[in-house]
Order: C-alpha cells, then structure tokens, then sequence
C-alpha cells in the first residue's frame, strides 16, 4: 500500500482534531483550559522554562482525550452492545486522561504560584 502524499496527511490530521473539536465535549473543555493557558503564558510573562511545561502537559491533556476517544469508538464499532471487558477497557482509557489532567494541574500549580503569589 503507497502511503499518501504529506499534504494529505496533514489534512486528515487537521479533519481528526476538527472533529474532536466539532462532536466532543471534554476534548472541548480541555480545549478551553489549553486557550486559558496560553493566555496567562503570555499575561504573567512565563519563563521559557515554565511556558514549555504548561504546554507540554496541555498537550498532554489533548492527546490523551484523543486516543482516549479512538479507543472508545473502535470498541463501540467491534462491541456496539454492552460488555463488561469493552467497559473495563474505556475505563482504563479514561483513567490514563484523568492521571494526565491531575499531572497538568500539579504541575499548573507549581509554575504559576511563582508569578501569581508574589
């Protein structure tokens, strides 16, 4: 199988996150938390430093709501009716978002007390 030319990768990348954006709502709120981020980047002037952790652990956040999701909607199309194991499975996708939303807020914690508690 020939892979697609780059462009068309790009395009169905940006049509995924588009997506997410579009029909998820935690993927939308996430969203809303990163674009809180990057405007208190810039409002407290962070350090390169401290801006490259905030960003890294939201982006963190975003992909894991995104394989998060690819694992629910392919064990929705193998398993549509309820199963216990395909439960135990989203469960554990789910929680591997949480541990990552908990790791950004720690670290959130850490960066911002020194520009916000002077």
């Amino acid at each position: 199988m020939r892979k697609p030319p780059i462009h068309k990768s790009f395009r169905n990348a940006s049509r995924g996150i588009f997506l997410m954006m579009k029909d998820e709502r935690n993927f939308q709120i996430e969203l809303l938390a990163f674009f809180i981020n990057l405007f208190l980047i810039f409002y407290l002037e962070l350090s390169d430093t401290d801006a490259v952790f905030v960003l890294m652990v939201s982006f963190g956040v975003l992909a894991a709501e995104i394989f998060n999701t690819a694992i629910e909607k392919i064990c929705d199309f193998i398993q549509p009716e309820f199963d216990k194991r395909i439960g135990f499975i989203k469960d554990i996708s789910a929680g591997a978002v949480i541990l990552m939303a908990f790791a950004s807020v720690i670290i959130g914690f850490f960066v911002y007390r020194k520009y916000i508690f002077i």
